[in-house]
């Protein structure tokens, strides 16, 4: 069972709480990325998410049609047969979606796991994200509440992006100011609005000082331990336990953070963690070492031929392949979630 069902998805989220570690979301662009990710997740005995971004379901629907819906199910499908190789559980996840990219992208797909469990099959996508961070809170939360109700029909997971997230993912920017704090008074009017499971499960991608992009650690002013006055705002005001953790956080713009930051956001209730940075580059990286130490191999120099040898994508895209991987056991080892695969 490579591709989480429902309920394994679920009891994936519950141990990642309990055990106090979070799983990495890997964006993936190709099905070489993606076997990336897989055999990332596979040598460090991890489970983990798959997730595509409206930008990769984009590119992975081809640059003729550029179709977001067909980029997406065409690797969900691609997925759901070849992880059958790999000894881990993986959720499949769609990563930002904006209110004008709705209609293009997370409502169909959405359409297309309700057919699917009508026809009592699981679901093509495990949860989806409707990222309204550039509206209102109130109208955030308005489209937040349709969306939920769909996907828990379709038994998806929801998540949500409340507060702004700094930098520039896809084509949605925030300024790196105090906005990027998310307020107990945000999280109470998002229970308000979404429950507390009641309605449908869902991720909560609350803000903490997060920026997407390239940053050493240090130049981005992270405050993990925000997410405890949250959850403890909340369950104070809900009449839950002391201690409790009504939410399962997503830590978003992780790229440069430090190891304390990460541990400390685990102890908090984060249970997924996006990298796409850190794993583009770890990508892209060995390649660029190729092309240059077989410049006249892979490109035909005054006239010459080359070397087919060094020009085969076969050649070049192997390195990729295990760099990013490597990438990937290194993110399960700073999470946690190393060895905690579901037996």
């Amino acid at each position: 069972m490579p591709i989480a069902t429902p309920e394994v998805y679920n009891e994936m989220l519950d141990r990642a709480k309990a055990g106090k570690f979070a799983y990495p979301a890997i964006n993936v662009t190709s099905t070489q990325t993606l076997h990336a990710a897989l055999r990332g997740f596979a040598e460090a005995e991890s489970d983990g998410i798959i997730q595509i971004s409206t930008g990769g379901a984009e590119f992975l629907g081809g640059q003729y049609s550029k179709d977001m819906v067909t980029g997406a199910v065409a690797l969900a499908e691609f997925a759901h047969i070849v992880a059958e190789k790999y000894p881990v559980t993986v959720a499949l996840h769609t990563d930002h979606c904006p209110k004008d990219k709705l209609d293009g992208y997370v409502r169909p797909l959405l359409a297309i796991s309700e057919e699917r469990v009508k026809a009592g099959r699981n679901p093509l996508f495990q949860s989806h994200m409707w990222d309204g961070s550039a509206e209102t809170l109130a109208d955030n939360l308005d489209i937040a509440q349709e969306l939920l109700a769909r996907a828990a029909a379709a038994k998806i997971i929801l998540e949500v992006e409340i507060t702004p997230t700094g930098g520039e993912e896809d084509g949605v920017s925030h300024e790196i100011n105090d906005s990027l704090y998310t307020t107990v008074d945000d999280a109470v009017r998002t229970v308000e609005a979404l429950g507390l499971g009641e309605k449908g499960r869902y991720l909560l991608a609350a803000s903490f000082g997060n920026v997407h992009g390239v940053y050493k650690p240090g130049n981005v002013v992270l405050r993990p331990e925000l997410l405890k006055e949250l959850n403890e705002g909340v369950a104070a005001k809900y009449g839950k336990p002391a201690g409790s953790q009504p939410f399962d956080f997503v830590f978003h713009g992780g790229s440069g953070s430090s190891e304390e930051e990460i541990a400390t956001a685990l102890e908090n209730g984060v249970v997924k963690m996006n990298i796409d940075t850190d794993t583009q580059y770890a990508f892209t990286r060995p390649v660029a070492d190729h092309m240059f130490k077989n410049y006249d191999g892979v490109l035909k120099v005054d006239g010459e031929v080359g070397s087919k040898k060094t020009y085969d994508p076969r050649t070049w895209g192997k390195l990729a392949e295990a760099s990013m991987a490597a990438r990937v056991l290194e993110a399960t080892q700073h999470l946690r979630s190393a060895g905690t695969k579901i037996k």
